[in-house]
């Protein structure tokens, strides 16, 4: 299945990836992985070709519900682990517990939080990242140059502002699939 992701990643639709392009498999098997900009469905695929491609098992949480039938067997099957969203439940501990049920878990969120244009990133990634003591690896979807950048691991410091604007800097000119939103 590499082969054919490398021709559906590469060749159909024209994709390169550049930079961290191991994800760091090697030497760090834990890490949240930050994809940025979130703009469409079809991000999901990029993102499932290049992990095939690069050989990196890459995980990512979503609502329970949708871990039912039909498409619960897929979803597991391709990483996913089920989180239930019901107020009252904190996210940012039950996440950080996954780190530490898995010996190789590299979970990517979408920082937005949704497909829609904000101003300000959700910062549940952050400390997500923080509290089970993992890096942060930022990976772009820049559709306007057809190529994910991936970055080396960034271990966050306990100045929040201070990373945000670094990470953030990792995607200046980066054009969303929809590019009303970058």
């Amino acid at each position: 299945m590499r082969w054919l992701s490398k021709i559906i990643y590469f060749k159909l639709l024209g994709w390169k990836v550049v930079g961290n392009t191991d994800f760091s498999k090697n030497s760090v098997k834990k890490a949240v992985i930050i994809a940025v900009p979130h703009t469409s469905w079809h991000d999901f695929y990029i993102g499932i070709l290049l992990r095939k491609i690069a050989g990196v098992k890459t995980n990512f949480v979503a609502k329970k519900e949708l871990f039912k039938w039909p498409f619960g067997y897929y979803f597991r099957a391709v990483g996913g682990k089920a989180l239930d969203r019901t107020s009252g439940q904190n996210k940012v501990e039950a996440i950080a517990q996954l780190f530490e049920k898995e010996d190789e878990f590299r979970l990517t969120l979408a920082p937005e939080g949704t497909r829609k244009r904000v101003e300000n990133w959700k910062t549940g990634f952050y400390y997500i990242a923080k509290k089970a003591n993992v890096p942060i690896i930022m990976f772009t979807l820049d559709y306007k140059n057809k190529q994910n950048k991936v970055s080396a691991p960034f271990y966050p410091t306990d100045d929040i502002n201070a990373d945000l604007r670094f990470m953030k800097s990792f995607f200046e000119g980066v054009e969303g699939k929809v590019k009303a939103y970058s």
